[in-house]
């Protein structure tokens, strides 16, 4: 194995220690360090061949970590985009998540907001549950029923 390579090894197997992360992330890490990228894709091949390294498993932690800081569909999916993961298992990995969106988004908003009681806070309860990305049937769903509190 040659420095470059070795050197890859280690930041890439560094990184990986410290959380998961997607083909796309190691390579651009990567070369911020200035390691080549046929080296570093060669590298990343060889961790994922050892199990060390692995979308499906990044796709999944990621996820659960955006769902438990109530983040949407529409948002975690668009962020996993941003990470280099395909959309089918973008979509694959929210699908069986198994999470009920609409309660999600409900628990969100009421921690937000006590109550919504006129049409400006609920403009801003949708708003909001938006830019969280959850879709609009999620959030009116979610303020329908913070109305009825």
């Amino acid at each position: 194995m040659d420095s470059e390579q070795g050197r890859a090894t280690d930041i890439a197997v560094r990184l990986l220690s410290q959380r998961e992360h997607s083909v796309a992330e190691l390579l651009r890490k990567l070369a911020q360090r200035g390691i080549d990228q046929a080296v570093a894709q060669q590298c990343i091949d060889e961790l994922a061949s050892k199990g060390l390294q692995s979308d499906d498993r990044f796709t999944e932690a990621f996820v659960r970590s955006r769902i438990g800081r109530g983040q949407g569909p529409l948002k975690i999916k668009a962020q996993l985009y941003q990470r280099g993961i395909d959309p089918t298992m973008a979509d694959q990995a929210i699908l069986c998540s198994e999470v009920d969106w609409d309660e999600l988004a409900s628990k969100v908003v009421q921690k937000k907001f006590a109550v919504i009681d006129d049409q400006t806070s609920e403009m801003r309860g949708l708003r909001f549950l938006a830019q969280r990305g959850f879709t609009s049937e999620q959030a009116r769903s979610a303020i329908g029923a913070l109305r009825k509190i």
